[in-house]
């Protein structure tokens, strides 16, 4: 099991500049984040599905991703009607639904899956590296570029850590139950898992001075603008002025 978000392939996706679609991912989720109607959301879904296909993304890790994400908005889907005030819409178990509550998590719902395409096709298949690069060239602060890296990567290392520690713990017999042995257990666990995080920080930054590290990652293999990449910021650009005329047209969907 790995914590890599980083989907390998040939498709024309993966040949694409990092550059141009980490601004156009951003560009692409800001516009779906503020969007209000639903004309909008469903071309911006559009969007994000064909993109997925462009990028020939594995089915089982993009419906799991997609499955958590829409896990989390069926419990706005039942929340948020009932709580939100406004015209009854239906009732189920004398629980009045409201039709802004369905109409607010149906916009949530739609703006999250739409998001989570994009930045899964277009984001999901670089290479930590590059993409790190990538926004070294975006002049992002260098710190904030380390800090994201290593984030990344060691996200994947302390989840086998904690793997590991937990099959260590099933070994001698635990079984997690509503108790105070229970709690206790797994305080030690997110202890010891802290520990070992900070023991492999110190390794890790003492290889890195050993090889001459001094503040600023580097690599033979730059970036280069392509015929192709420009076609993407064309198309890029055209859809995303598409999707705000779109989202500017009158009565696409509830105030």
């Amino acid at each position: 099991m790995s914590c890599s978000t980083h989907f390998a392939g040939h498709t024309i996706v993966h040949r694409l500049d990092p550059r141009p679609r980490i601004v156009a991912t951003l560009v692409f989720a800001i516009l779906v984040a503020l969007s209000r109607h639903y004309p909008a959301l469903c071309a911006g879904l559009a969007v994000g599905a064909l993109l997925a296909l462009l990028a020939r993304l594995p089915a089982p890790p993009l419906a799991k991703r997609l499955l958590r994400v829409n896990g989390f908005m069926l419990v706005l889907l039942l929340l948020l009607p009932v709580t939100s005030p406004g015209d009854p819409m239906f009732t189920i178990l004398h629980l009045p639904f409201s039709r802004e509550g369905v109409h607010m998590a149906t916009v949530i719902t739609l703006k999250a899956n739409a998001i989570v395409l994009a930045f899964t096709a277009l984001l999901g298949t670089v290479e930590l590296a590059a993409l790190g690069h990538a926004f070294h060239h975006l002049r992002v602060p260098g710190k904030l570029v380390h800090l994201f890296l290593f984030t990344l990567r060691y996200l994947d290392v302390l989840h086998h850590a904690y793997l590991g520690l937990l099959r260590a713990m099933k070994a001698r017999a635990f079984r997690p139950r509503m108790n105070l042995h229970t709690y206790r257990s797994y305080g030690s666990l997110m202890a010891m898992l802290l520990v070992r995080s900070l023991e492999r920080a110190e390794r890790v930054m003492d290889a890195m001075k050993c090889r001459g590290f001094k503040g600023r990652f580097l690599t033979y293999r730059h970036f280069a603008f392509h015929r192709r990449d420009a076609v993407f910021c064309l198309v890029s650009t055209l859809v995303l002025i598409l999707f705000v005329c779109i989202e500017w047209i009158p009565g696409g969907g509830l105030p």
